[in-house]
């Protein structure tokens, strides 16, 4: 298995990406706030990797990619997965499935509001949120490590406070260096935005869509509100139900490698099995059906 180092010019400035040499339908690792991309580097080097093109891209402000030129308008959901989609055109990339981990989880929701050819979206540590404040609030955790978020200068006692939020006791040198490096003006910005309701009405989506939305967190997820996630009616929840993964907080497949493995790979297997029998799904009706409700849907995953 090879993996190939890549830059992708865009209109928001270039965007570094990794890509693997295999040859099945491109599964896309969009990581989080204050990340990169490496924080993939273990899903990269195993076996989903020869099986299919994964790729995994430095969020604009991130890692190896370009800081915003444009911060008020790249910064937001729109602007990041503007961003994204321009990078996956580059590199030739149409009929996609996505990972996304917290922010990437709200950047492949927005992106799904305008690509059709997105065959399937798993989401962890990424609550589907509604517009406004009431629409965003609800589904997030309130704690003084989740009002870094919104905080555009890090001290160095922040930085240990984000990444403990994020990894836990699994939280390394390069993750520390990586949230140093991130642009703080994307979460100031990203915050302000979305409380403004200026992008996609997630909820809406994955209540509507026509495409599968696998939700995958850990048993002691720290951002996202459990109990919400759960109530929401999807459209097309993946399994049927919430997976819960036991021991595992923000970022279980880091936490929970096996378990956490287990289900991409079943999910990613089930996606390119949907790609090959199906064209891409329609985009959505605007209207909001008059007996719409929320439902609920969870599930404690099983230890391998």
């Amino acid at each position: 298995m090879t993996l190939i180092e890549t830059s992708c010019q865009t209109s928001d400035g270039a965007i570094s990406a990794t890509v693997s040499s295999g040859a099945g339908l491109p599964l896309v690792l969009l990581h989080g706030s204050g990340s990169a991309g490496t924080v993939f580097d273990r899903l990269m080097g195993g076996p989903l990797a020869d099986r299919y093109r994964m790729i995994v891209p430095d969020l604009p402000g991130h890692g190896a990619s370009d800081d915003a030129e444009r911060p008020a308008e790249t910064y937001t959901l729109p602007g990041l997965a503007r961003s994204v989609s321009e990078a996956l055109d580059r590199l030739g990339v149409g009929r996609c499935m996505i990972f996304g981990w917290s922010l990437g989880g709200h950047i492949a929701l927005e992106m799904l509001s305008f690509r059709p050819d997105i065959v399937g979206i798993m989401l962890t540590g990424a609550p589907p949120i509604g517009h406004g404040p009431l629409g965003v609030f609800p589904a997030f955790q309130l704690s003084r490590a989740s009002a870094l978020a919104s905080k555009a200068q890090f001290s160095e006692s922040d930085v240990e406070r984000f990444a403990r939020m994020c990894f836990g006791d699994h939280q390394t040198p390069d993750d520390l260096s990586n949230i140093r490096r991130a642009d703080g003006r994307l979460r100031k910005i990203m915050f302000g935005s979305m409380v403004r309701g200026q992008c996609a009405d997630e909820r809406y989506l994955v209540e509507h869509a026509d495409v599968p939305i696998a939700m995958v967190n850990g048993s002691e997820e720290t951002v996202s509100r459990l109990s919400y996630v759960a109530r929401l009616r999807y459209r097309k929840l993946w399994d049927g139900l919430c997976h819960i993964i036991p021991d595992a907080a923000h970022a279980p497949f880091l936490q929970a490698p096996a378990a956490f493995d287990a289900l991409l790979e079943r999910f990613a297997d089930e996606m390119a099995e949907r790609a090959m029998q199906n064209q891409p799904a329609p985009m959505l009706q605007t209207q909001v059906p008059p007996d719409w409700a929320p439902g609920p849907h969870f599930r404690v995953a099983q230890s391998e």
